[in-house]
Order: structure tokens, then C-alpha cells, then sequence
């Protein structure tokens, strides 16, 4: 359930319908994500959908932890032993938690479900340990589809059903497009009743949980050099890491400065997207791209709530949401720049490279950098997003759909 105005409110999450293949699987379920996505409404949710015998652990409690990290035998003849589904919410806090889960695993017949804010910590603490017994699944603040699902569940049945939108129903979906692109899909954000409250509930989720967990689990000594390092990738989004720049911005050594850009990609903050390439001597294969998985954090940090028609980074934006659209829906993703200045947004790695351009305005036509691509790599297909409605054109054989932002989801490889 979410919480809003005292009202509780159950929005469903894709991820929900995915887990629950696996039910019935005998692998551990890890779901993992930043703070405040919705990973403890969604285990309990899957807690009330399976039959008892059960029990929901928070490893936030101190009783709990401190009997699962002392006892573990007396921790499973209380939790575990006749359960047939013990779930642990905030299981990164257990410093030994992967050599634990292993022994309950391998004595006991019970279905484990676990959540953690750290995919860093998790891995390190846990998967090293269950390798072959854990199914890990990553959540994310509300993609695109799932806020329109949240505000206008009509038009999401009209759009997933793939009936033409209307003139007016296209700008009704551009203008949803546009209030994401601004205060991101954190579900408190989204169920917010006006700009004011999204803006507090943002800085909340960024002072008191991230910044927080962040110095906590890495024992950080400051978080000033931090403030100033997510800043300053604040501010760049959609552009390549500079790290002698970044690293004078923030105070780090480049060695630290790597070390702490490891830390926020882990912890959900950003994603550093690195490039596609098939001939290391023809194109630039160092530097990656950074994009915020919410923007309504990176906007927050930028203090510019200001409506997209009055952005001078309007297309960085655009191009950010699109980014982790795409990476939600776990397609590897990666930017093309060749030496010689041509650059497509997007590479979807398939059986072929799938290019995918971004386009602030409506488009008529594909650019000099895309039309490059297409003669090196000869794909069947490509895309253009923008602001304008859906239609299709060949170009050097190849079928270039252009589909309005909204339609990032229906990108899908062969």
C-alpha cells in the first residue's frame, strides 16, 4: 500500500506480475532498488498473495537482526521452522546475510523473499554465497507506463491495447511524458497532490534516505564532497564523464572520484551508460554517459522545477528519461560516438545494433549521425523519438519508426 493524504492506495507494479512466476520456484527472490521505490509495499503485497504458513521480518528492527546475526539456529526455530514463506525486508543491514540465508537455504524447505536498497552490498554480502539458488530482480521508481496506469487508466488500456490516440489524447500522454521528465516516478512523488508537496517529498527522500545510506553502508566521511560530486553530475546529464573535471569539482582524487561514481551507480542514484563498439581503433570507447534514474531527484538537485518549454537543457531531459525507459525494461543499452563526431543516442545490442535517436521537437526526418550508423552497421530498424505523432519511413533499407516519447515501451528487439 502507499501512503497519501492518510488514504492508503495500492498501485500494482510490473515487477509484481513478473515474481510471480516464481512463487512456486524453490530459488531465494531478491528484489532490490533504491530507498522509497516501493520494494517493502511490494513484498508485503506478495506476502498477502501467498498461503500461510508465513512470516515478514524487517531487518530494520534490532531484536531481529541482532538474533539473525548472533543465533542463527535460534533465529530460524522462532522465524523459519514450519514456514513455508519467510520474507526479510532491509536485509542489507546484515553484515553477514549470504552465509546465513545459505545455511537457513539448505536446512530448512521454506521460500525466502528478501529486499535490499543496495545492489553494491547485496552482492557483495549475499550472491557470492547463493550462486544458483537466488533469482534477483531489480526495482525502479514508476516507469512511464506504470505512472499513466496510476493517473489515467483509461487511456493506459486504450495504449496498451495499441488503439490509435486522438489529437487530444496524444497531448494528454505528452503532458504526463513532460510531468515525468520534470519530478520523476518515485510513487510518493507521483501520488503527490501538487508541485509544492512533490518538491518536499523529493528533498526528503534525498537528505534523509540517500544521502544517508550512501555515507552509511560506505562509510563515507563527509557528505559535502558527495553533495558536490551529484551536483555536479547533476548538471551533465546525457554528456561524457570528464574525470579530471568532475574530480576537481567535487575535491576527489580520480581514483576516488571512480571509486564514489561505483557507489552512486550501485544505489540507484545514477547509471553510467558506456558505449557501443565493434572496432576499437574507429570509435571512443573510454568514457561512459551518466543519466539519473530519477529525474525528479536530478531536477531537485538542480533547483529547476520549470516547465519543459522554458528548459535550456529541454532535450537532455527528454533524452534522460528515455534512457532509463529503456533500462527498466532491461535492454542493454548503450551510446554510439565515432571518431569522426557522429553520435546516436541509443544501441540496443540485439542479433543487430537497434539505434535509437531522441528528439526534443517533432521530427521529419532522420539526422546525418543516424543515417551514418545505419550505412556502417546496416540494421533493419531503427527509431526516433519525439514530439510528434507515430509514422514510419525506409531509408538505406532500413524501417525508421518515429513514435512520440510516450511509445518508448514499445521499442523491443527482434
Amino acid at each position: 500500500m502507499l501512503q497519501n493524504s492518510r488514504v492508503k492506495i495500492y498501485v500494482p507494479r510490473f515487477l509484481e506480475e513478473k515474481i510471480t512466476r516464481y512463487l512456486e520456484a524453490p530459488e531465494i527472490i531478491a528484489v532490490l532498488g533504491a530507498r522509497q521505490v516501493g520494494k517493502t509495499t511490494l513484498l508485503k503485497r506478495l506476502y498477502e498473495r501467498v498461503p500461510g504458513p508465513k512470516v515478514f521480518l524487517d531487518f530494520e528492527d534490532p531484536e531481529v537482526l541482532a538474533l539473525f546475526e548472533e543465533d542463527i539456529k535460534a533465529f530460524a526455530k522462532l522465524y523459519v521452522e514450519g514456514k513455508r514463506f519467510v520474507f526479510i525486508d532491509e536485509f542489507q543491514y546484515s553484515r553477514d546475510g549470504g552465509q546465513k540465508l545459505k545455511f537457513l537455504y539448505d536446512h530448512y524447505e521454506a521460500k525466502f523473499f528478501i529486499s535490499g536498497s543496495s545492489s553494491l552490498e547485496i552482492s557483495l554480502k549475499t550472491v557470492s554465497f547463493l550462486v544458483g539458488r537466488i533469482f534477483i530482480f531489480e526495482l525502479y521508481p514508476f516507469s512511464f507506463e506504470e505512472i499513466l496506469r496510476t493517473k489515467e487508466p483509461k487511456f493506459f488500456e486504450l495504449f496498451s491495447e495499441g488503439t490509435p490516440l486522438t489529437p487530444s489524447l496524444h497531448e494528454r500522454c505528452l503532458q504526463i511524458f513532460e510531468e515525468y521528465c520534470l519530478y520523476g516516478g518515485y510513487p510518493r512523488v507521483v501520488l503527490a497532490r501538487n508541485n509544492e508537496e512533490r518538491q518536499e517529498v523529493l528533498k526528503n527522500i534525498l537528505t534523509t534516505y540517500l544521502l544517508k545510506d550512501i555515507r552509511g553502508f560506505f562509510r563515507l566521511a563527509t557528505e559535502s564532497h558527495l553533495q558536490k560530486l551529484i551536483r555536479g553530475l547533476a548538471l551533465q546529464i546525457g554528456n561524457l564523464i570528464r574525470y579530471q573535471e568532475l574530480a576537481q569539482l567535487a575535491e576527489f582524487s580520480v581514483p576516488a572520484l571512480k571509486k564514489h561514481l561505483a557507489i552512486l551507480e550501485e544505489t540507484y542514484i545514477i547509471k553510467l551508460l558506456k558505449p557501443f563498439y565493434t572496432n576499437r581503433r574507429l570509435e571512443i570507447v573510454k568514457n561512459p554517459k551518466v543519466y539519473f534514474w530519477d529525474l525528479g531527484l536530478r531536477n531537485y538537485l538542480a533547483r529547476d522545477f520549470r516547465p519543459l518549454s522554458q528548459r535550456p537543457d529541454k532535450g537532455a531531459l527528454v533524452e534522460n528519461a528515455i534512457a532509463v525507459e529503456l533500462l527498466k525494461k532491461g535492454l542493454e543499452t548503450n551510446y554510439w560516438r565515432s571518431k569522426s563526431g557522429a553520435e546516436v543516442d541509443f544501441v540496443i545490442q540485439d542479433r543487430e545494433p537497434l539505434p535509437v535517436e531522441v528528439k526534443a521537437g517533432v521530427a521529419k526526418s532522420p539526422g546525418k549521425s543516424l543515417l551514418s550508423f545505419l550505412k556502417r552497421y546496416a540494421s533493419k530498424r531503427a527509431f526516433i523519438l519525439h514530439r510528434g505523432q507515430a509514422s514510419t519511413e525506409t531509408r538505406q533499407k532500413t524501417e525508421i519508426s518515429y513514435l512520440p516519447w510516450y511509445s518508448v515501451g514499445k521499442i523491443k528487439p527482434v
